[in-house]
């Protein structure tokens, strides 16, 4: 399946515009992608002056803004948070946060702490449509958060002519999709990723409304992508700030997780 590879990019106040192409997702697997493992494997060597593809596809800050002549890949990350009414045990309204701990058969971030959804920015069927982040977000969220194992292209690929067609949406999706005003979808920060070359949207999904979590709490399930999850309340300030400082976090995840805090706290009354 192929990937979207950034181009060029431009920054301006409240907006970012980019040109994206695509690579065949093996062509990063057997490149980009192996950076952060021979980093990784080189500091436990204690050999780190011998990194031979850093070296070669990533050596310098030049070559890390290059993005038209490198292989610049990337993700879309983020932080879900979905409102609560006020319960017997839990107290007063809140939001729930949902973190993931990754699954050891993931290519990135293998058993690492990080925010759900989280997945490659990548086409489905419409090139031009699907460059959207709005489309890898509802892609995933689809897939990690409400089960569709339909537009998991890394199991048998997409046949759907149209995946997020209302019609094939799981019915936690449609309601939510029903009132744009129970969705609410913010990119937080963007970042170039030192450690994998790799580019990552970080966002904030917030579900308003807190019907929902009564309609469909039950319901949310990671997919084989996590091993498991956990639910920290917006309004626990301790142990998300306990949270923060875990040294299990994924580097993109804690980026996308901070950001999301962040945004939360200022437009919202939960945190």
């Amino acid at each position: 399946m192929p990937l979207y590879r950034l181009l060029d990019l431009e920054i301006r106040p409240g907006k970012i515009s980019a040109e994206v192409g695509t690579v065949p997702f093996i062509e990063y697997a057997a490149s980009m992608d192996l950076l952060e493992n021979e980093l990784i494997d080189a500091l436990a060597a204690g050999t780190p002056a011998q990194l031979q593809l850093r070296d070669r596809y990533l050596p310098n800050l030049d070559s890390v803004l290059n993005l038209s002549g490198r292989l610049c890949a990337g993700g879309v990350l983020a932080l879900c948070a979905i409102a609560r009414p006020p319960d017997r045990y839990r107290g007063d309204r809140d939001f729930a946060l949902v973190v993931q701990q990754r699954s050891n058969h993931v290519l990135n971030a293998a058993q690492k702490l990080s925010v759900i959804p989280k997945g490659f920015h990548q086409p489905m069927t419409d090139l031009h449509a699907d460059a959207q982040l709005t489309s890898t977000l509802l892609r995933e969220m689809e897939e990690e958060l409400f089960g569709r194992q339909d537009v998991d292209n890394t199991v048998d690929g997409t046949c759907a002519a149209a995946p997020l067609h209302p019609g094939r949406m799981s019915e936690p999706m449609r309601w939510l999709m029903a009132d744009e005003s129970r969705l609410r979808m913010e990119c937080t920060g963007f970042g170039l990723n030192l450690m994998s070359g790799n580019y990552e949207f970080a966002c904030l999904l917030v579900i308003e409304d807190d019907e929902f979590w009564t309609r469909y709490g039950g319901e949310i399930e990671a997919n084989w992508e996590a091993s498991g999850l956990r639910l920290y309340s917006s309004c626990d300030q301790l142990l998300v700030g306990d949270l923060i400082s875990d040294e299990s976090w994924s580097n993109e995840g804690i980026f996308a997780f901070a950001q999301g805090i962040r945004r939360l706290r200022e437009s919202s009354a939960g945190g």
